[in-house]
């Protein structure tokens, strides 16, 4: 017999928490490991628990849905996550896909979608509301704009590619050398050959053009 699917709902509402529980009840393969009311408390739970999918609200007490993941990324990368949400918001939703979020669901019809989004997510696939399905076709439609516009983009090296979605956080050099353990130089460096290849001249054209395109790097 596989082993079940264990799965943590965070969420600062009983009432809606509860109706997403009993959603997934009624599958014999997925085990609730860990109801939460906070933020907090989920990141403690989640490290303390490793769950194979973490559900969590954008919106809580305590730390919110996406610090959860990127704290999570950034140290234990533990599991999938789904991310619970009120708002149609186009940057919300790329914000979350940037940080690895593999499921986006609405709250207004979660308790109905949340069981294929979780088994969409447990397959590394990735599933969203069918409200905003829209907002995924955007963001390829963007991304290969900017490539159509930029081709030299494709030219970037690994970790010019990342020190470019550094600087799109707004990052400084010297941030952006400590965070990649190499010297402020050296990043230097990388900004002025990403500046070449991209035929970006003048102050601050590399943080303008990273802001502007932070989605889609």
């Amino acid at each position: 017999m596989p082993p079940k699917t264990k799965v943590l709902i965070a969420d600062d509402h009983p009432i809606f928490r509860q109706g997403l529980i009993k959603a997934l009840e009624v599958d014999k393969s997925l085990e609730i490991v860990a109801e939460c009311g906070d933020g907090d408390e989920a990141l403690k739970k989640i490290k303390e628990l490793k769950p194979d999918v973490a559900v969590l609200d954008i919106s809580m007490p305590g730390k919110n849905g996406l610090d959860i993941v990127r704290q999570i990324k950034k140290q234990d990368k533990i599991g999938e996550f789904i991310i619970l949400t009120m708002y149609k918001d186009e940057e919300y939703f790329n914000e979350a896909l940037d940080i690895g979020v593999k499921g986006y669901l609405l709250k207004d019809n979660a308790v109905s979608d949340l069981m294929e989004c979780l088994k969409s997510v447990v397959k590394g696939k990735y599933y969203v509301s069918p409200l905003i399905s829209d907002y995924l076709v955007n963001r390829n439609v963007k991304k290969k704009e900017l490539i159509k516009e930029k081709p030299s983009i494709e030219d970037l090296t690994e970790t010019e590619r990342k020190i470019l979605r550094l600087i799109a956080e707004n990052k400084t050099s010297k941030e952006i050398a400590k965070q990649l353990f190499i010297s402020y130089r050296t990043v230097q460096n990388h900004r002025n050959n990403i500046c070449n290849k991209l035929g970006l001249k003048g102050y601050n054209k590399l943080l303008q053009f990273a802001l502007q395109n932070r989605f889609y790097l």
